[in-house]
């Protein structure tokens, strides 16, 4: 007879949930610290307390401010746990302790849930998990972001009151200075450094040599770096050293962004806030030798070398679209690409001798003065709507003006910056220009469109016709009939060249 043995299933074991939580205070003061103190308790017990729950540990963050998650480094180490499996479910003690940025709250929350990890917000009462409760998280985290904002346009009124009557403390002080019961006074070790750096820029040296010779002695930096040409020629710009303060170089956005302030908002400028290291007088001195040496060299703002050569900046490859570098070979100058002398396998172009492409662009220009009337010609009645006379005119009319508003803005500055203007007069100077270069900038955007590249090229194009009308043909390159018809050079080969005229066409020559 058989016999049958029921073996009964094992008992099914209930794996634990792997609960972290997470906790922020948005100041290092004392108190903050103890109620921080208290979250970290409070959580390790209540988790450990839950039989079906294992401790997965507490992230926090002390002393930050909750609008961005990429600066707390206790969120992200979570996140990045979260990534790597070790976490199921987050306890939260509210939605604004996890953060005031709607958009981060609910793109952080959706892209955890795809994981399977869960967070619960004690204060709210949401369960991630339950998909419903998106809508109320996303109305919770609003409100906590208009809270935020609320705050910091609070501490912005805070801020702007301390401005106007100049007693505003600067956090971190200027290189050669530091804060003393909220002023600012010399720190006489690093002003002698300062003085200095002065001293050596009307001496001739050049921010390199400094930087150079400060490294050399090993004099720190305000922030232990290297000292670079940058930081000198900063420090040589910085009228903080004249006894000077500025207020709101930067400001906030409305989404909590850092912003170089460029106009958008005021400043304020106080002479006599604190005792200056260099006088008035050695200050513009200082910066006359940099400006000049600058105007020596050819270099200007905002484009450093383009000045200097001709050809400097405006050379481009034609196969990777990357920069040629000017570089002296045995005596000659070549044009090489940037990418292909960093690698070879991403970019083939090989170099081209910088005679070379100034003879095509002679032959290219002479080309332009025998062909005139068959080449550049037909061109100008395709521009701006054909050539209208009435169009060009007032176009014209308005960049005069904007021409006049820059040289005043220009006399401001010039007036302020010697006492001559009051700091009233002179923000309500600067708000009127600004208001009548946007109106003006408006009626140019409602003539033809967006009308400022076919009046441009109509400009180059005029000047081009000008120059070839007149010209003799060209013996040898010219740096001044480049710069003013050329807008960049293009090497599709090391046997063709192109040059992309101003006024839009390309005009391909032989090397």
């Amino acid at each position: 007879m058989k016999r049958i043995t029921k073996i009964d299933a094992a008992a099914k074991t209930e794996k634990k949930l792997r609960v972290a939580a997470y906790a922020r205070v948005s100041t290092d003061s004392a108190d903050q610290l103890v109620s921080l103190d208290a979250q970290k308790e409070h959580y390790e017990q209540f988790i450990k307390s839950c039989p079906n729950w294992e401790y997965a540990g507490l992230y926090y963050d002390e002393g930050v401010s909750g609008t961005k998650m990429a600066k707390r480094d206790g969120l992200l180490r979570m996140l990045a746990d979260c990534d790597r499996g070790l976490i199921d479910y987050i306890l939260v003690k509210s939605i604004s302790r996890f953060s005031r940025n709607t958009v981060e709250t609910v793109e952080t929350v959706r892209r955890l849930s795809a994981m399977g990890v869960y967070i619960f917000f004690e204060k709210e009462n949401i369960d991630t998990g339950k998909m419903e409760g998106e809508l109320m998280l996303s109305i919770m985290s609003s409100l906590a972001e208009d809270e935020s904002r609320s705050l910091s346009d609070n501490n912005k009124w805070s801020i702007q009151k301390r401005f106007q009557n100049g007693t505003y403390v600067i956090g971190t002080p200027a290189y050669g200075y530091k804060n003393v019961d909220g002023r600012m006074v010399i720190d006489e070790e690093k002003a002698e450094v300062v003085k200095r750096i002065f001293a050596s820029v009307l001496e001739g040296k050049s921010g390199t040599k400094i930087a150079g010779e400060l490294q050399e002695e090993g004099i720190p930096t305000a922030r232990g770096g290297r000292w670079q040409s940058s930081v000198v020629l900063g420090m040589i710009r910085n009228e903080t050293y004249t006894g000077v303060a500025v207020f709101q170089k930067t400001y906030k956005d409305d989404r909590f962004n850092s912003r170089v302030n460029r106009g958008e908002k005021g400043m304020y400028r106080i002479e006599g806030h604190h005792d200056p290291i260099v006088s008035v007088e050695t200050f513009r001195a200082a910066n006359f030798a940099v400006d000049n040496n600058a105007r020596e060299k050819g270099i200007t703002k905002g484009n450093k070398y383009s000045k200097r050569y001709a050809l400097s900046g405006k050379v481009f490859c034609g196969e990777c679209g990357g920069k040629c570098k000017r570089k002296m070979i045995y005596g000659e100058v070549w044009y090489g690409c940037e990418t292909h002398i960093r690698d070879k396998k991403k970019c083939r172009q090989l170099p081209v001798r910088g005679a070379d492409v100034e003879a095509a662009f002679v032959n290219m220009i002479n080309k332009l003065i025998y062909g005139r009337d068959a080449v550049l010609l037909p061109m100008s009645g395709k521009l701006l709507g054909g050539g209208n006379k009435d169009v060009i005119d007032r176009l014209e009319g308005l960049n005069a003006e904007l021409e006049t508003i820059a040289e005043r803005r220009q006399a401001a500055d010039r007036f302020f910056a010697k006492g001559l203007l009051d700091a009233a007069v002179y923000r309500e100077e600067l708000d009127a220009l600004a208001q009548k270069e946007k109106e003006i900038h408006s009626l140019r955007a409602g003539i033809e469109g967006d009308p400022d590249l076919d009046f441009d090229r109509q400009t180059a194009l005029n000047e081009l016709l000008k120059y070839t009308a007149g010209a003799e043909r060209l013996t040898a390159f010219s740096d001044e009939v480049f710069t003013k018809h050329v807008d960049r050079a293009i090497f599709f080969s090391r046997k063709e060249v192109g040059f992309v005229m101003k006024c839009g066409p390309v005009f391909r020559e032989r090397i």
